[in-house]
């Protein structure tokens, strides 16, 4: 299931090569992969690749969210061209109680495109995912750009409002079973069981 964006946060078109984003079944989870241009700005997060790196979205990344709509539990997942990355579950808007959770990802760049490989494990999805979101984030200051798979319609966006990914009203549905077929039962998480 391969999903483009194509647009900004706020609904213009994206003046680059679009952004891919690809899910299929992986071993123990969702199989994540980024096609993406490569900006190389911001310059490379300090953390080494492979790791988790607190504040991933203050560079270049690409994210994904995963919500149960009844609930506003979410699992949201980061992954950067320079191989880090940054897992954070959620229960209500915006608020995490878990991040920098341990995840397989690998990325590479050639030349002015960069592809990353990230295996979700299934124990990071909250139960009874309904809807989803991708983002995309690149340049630095005046020129930081914020891409949406599903933006906000123009002429919903207030006077000066700035980008917020937590906005789960705009998710759109997902079925994890459209992927791993009809009669794939999403395996029980310990991770959820408290919140």
């Amino acid at each position: 299931m391969n999903f483009v964006i194509e647009h900004t946060w706020d609904s213009w078109p994206v003046m680059h090569d679009p952004v891919n984003v690809k899910f299929s079944p992986g071993d123990g989870g969702l199989l994540m992969e980024v096609s993406a241009p490569f900006f190389d700005d911001p310059k490379a997060p300090a953390g080494p690749p492979g790791q988790p790196f607190p504040g991933l979205w203050d560079y270049e990344v690409v994210e994904s969210f995963f919500l149960n709509s009844a609930t506003e539990k979410y699992l949201e997942v980061e992954v950067c061209p320079h191989g880090q990355h940054l897992v954070l579950l959620l229960s209500g808007r915006g608020n995490a109680f878990q991040q920098g959770l341990p995840l397989s990802f690998q990325a590479t760049v050639d030349g002015g495109k960069w592809k990353g490989t990230a295996l979700l494990p299934w124990k990071y999805f909250p139960p009874g995912v309904n809807k989803m979101n991708s983002y995309a984030i690149h340049g630095s200051g005046v020129g930081r750009t914020y891409e949406a798979l599903y933006p906000i319609p123009r002429e919903e966006i207030a006077e000066g409002q700035k980008p917020n990914f937590h906005l789960l009203e705009y998710f759109q549905d997902f079925r994890l079973q459209a992927i791993m077929g009809e009669d794939w039962v999403q395996p029980e998480s310990d991770l959820w069981k408290t919140k």
